[in-house]
């Protein structure tokens, strides 16, 4: 029998205990978050690196007091190109570049007497980690979409690359300059929740989607343009990986239809072999990211 601890970095921490059940791995407990307050949106922007791992030590720390079993790993997901343990960019959480994070809390939680491997993976990974595991799908191909303040790409089984698919670009306007890394025409400079707020300087996101329902021209070719950008993101998928099923969630799942995703990507994937696609959404659910960076952190074990 053996426990781990999952840990998702996203616009809020959240963590939670894993404990083998009927030989799967299971959330055991309420989760813990921080912020408190879900409508905290940005309370870890500019957060300097020490203090943001103290705080991930006071989420961990009491999790492990309470597991029945050793804790065999820690899942830490982060929002980010993350490879070799290595937070190698994150746009949205700047000051996590460049950070060897595994090696660093692994340092901070051994000053608290545990020493246990510490695995970092994308945030979008851990949701289809989790999704797979909890399907039992381990061995199946799984991509998700996370909408939120960036717009993250996740696939299981993870696989060596990059795979910032929330950085793919989508049009060749040199006016689309609102993503956070920078860089031009990507979609998460039109969908990501920043890019939203730089482009709308006089709404908030919730506000630019209501008026379109009200009729708001501007408004309206704006949500139009939004899935437009997620349809071009899951047909360039298709095109390079085939079809199959995609997931999405994240706290901007709320601006989602569905039916105009559809009618997009069907104009954009016209090749008979391609069509076997499916979509669907998930609610903003911690528990999923979290059993996600929890079982990968122990499946990293057993890969090393």
């Amino acid at each position: 029998m053996t426990a781990a601890i999952g840990v998702v970095i996203t616009e809020h921490i959240v963590a939670g205990l894993l404990q083998e059940e009927n030989g799967q791995m299971a959330l055991t407990g309420e989760p813990l978050r921080f912020p408190v307050d879900p409508s905290e949106t940005d309370a870890l922007i500019g957060v300097p690196t020490n203090e943001l791992y103290e705080l991930l030590a006071a989420q961990i720390r009491p999790l492990v007091q309470a597991a029945a079993y050793p804790v065999s790993g820690i899942g830490i997901a982060v929002p980010g190109v993350v490879r070799g343990g290595v937070v190698q960019d994150a746009p949205n959480l700047a000051q996590l570049k460049g950070l060897r994070m595994g090696e660093a809390l692994g340092a901070v939680l051994r000053e608290s007497g545990l020493d246990a491997p510490v695995h970092i993976l994308n945030d979008a990974d851990s949701v289809a980690a989790g999704l797979a595991s909890r399907g039992g799908n381990l061995d199946r191909l799984i991509r998700v979409w996370t909408l939120g303040n960036g717009i993250g790409y996740g696939r299981w089984p993870i696989a060596d690359g990059v795979w910032e698919g929330g950085h793919t670009v989508v049009t060749l306007d040199p006016k689309e300059r609102f993503c956070g890394c920078g860089g031009v025409g990507h979609i998460e400079g039109i969908m990501g929740n920043r890019a939203m707020r730089l482009r709308f300087m006089d709404m908030e996101p919730e506000d630019v989607f209501a008026n379109a329902l009200k009729g708001d021209a501007r408004c309206r070719e704006f949500v139009d343009l939004w899935h437009r950008a997620l349809a071009a993101g899951c047909a360039t998928a298709i095109h390079l990986g085939g079809p199959g099923r995609f997931y999405f969630t994240g706290m901007n799942i709320r601006f989602l239809d569905i039916k105009l995703l559809r009618e997009h990507l069907e104009m954009m994937v016209r090749m008979s072999p391609l069509q076997s696609y499916s979509l669907e959404v998930l609610g903003a659910d911690d528990a999923i990211s979290i059993l996600g960076a929890g079982v990968a952190a122990l499946r990293a074990q057993q890969d090393w």
